[in-house]
């Protein structure tokens, strides 16, 4: 099975399209303080994807309220960003998924075609996937959702193999929505009166 879509220019757009709708959801909520939500983008720069990727996917889609003594950040979730990780989300996740039950032979040549990624990145994904992962409270609230549970010694293979698809980019897609709140702090909260 070819995994270059994850260095495919078409992925990305798909998943930035998803960014800018959770992003204009938010900036349409406001501040819970009642402020306006204005642009305040932060540049990011991502690993991974395909060298020909535009400015555009190298901001991470966030506000800034207006209002004076208020001023909060809100930044959405997001489907390209996963966390503080230099790496793509897409590439984090599938790469870390396919690290079960394949060839040593076959994850460096997907690690090189992402960019080279070294084996202590991919030890230190793996060990995020099935050490920390689990114990967030993201996993506790959203994992228990998920019935019959996972096999978390399989993370994030078992995840992806959960969510229905077309393909395995299809499945990707829908992981990343479904890890998406857990790249934020932002919560929206009901407006004061």
């Amino acid at each position: 099975m070819s995994h270059r879509f994850l260095v495919s220019a078409r992925l990305y757009s798909i998943l930035l399209r998803i960014d800018e709708e959770c992003s204009e959801e938010v900036r349409e909520a406001g501040c819970p303080c009642g402020g306006r939500l204005h642009t305040s983008n932060y540049p990011r720069k991502p690993r991974g994807g395909p060298a020909e990727l535009g400015p555009e996917q190298r901001e991470r889609l966030s506000f800034c309220c207006d209002r004076d003594g208020c001023r909060k950040r809100a930044t959405p979730p997001s489907v390209r960003f996963l966390g503080q990780r230099v790496y793509m989300a897409a590439v984090v996740t599938l790469v870390a998924a396919l690290m079960h039950g394949t060839t040593a032979a076959r994850i460096r040549k997907l690690a090189t075609l992402v960019g080279d990624v070294s084996d202590r990145t991919l030890s230190r994904w793996r060990s995020w996937w099935q050490e920390i992962f689990p114990t967030t409270d993201f996993w506790r609230e959203h994992g228990a959702r998920l019935a019959p549970a996972l096999a978390t010694d399989r993370l994030p293979a078992s995840l992806i193999e959960r969510f229905s698809g077309n393909d395995i980019q299809a499945r990707l897609v829908a992981t990343l929505r479904f890890l998406s709140p857990l790249t934020t702090a932002w919560r929206p909260q009901a407006q004061k009166k």
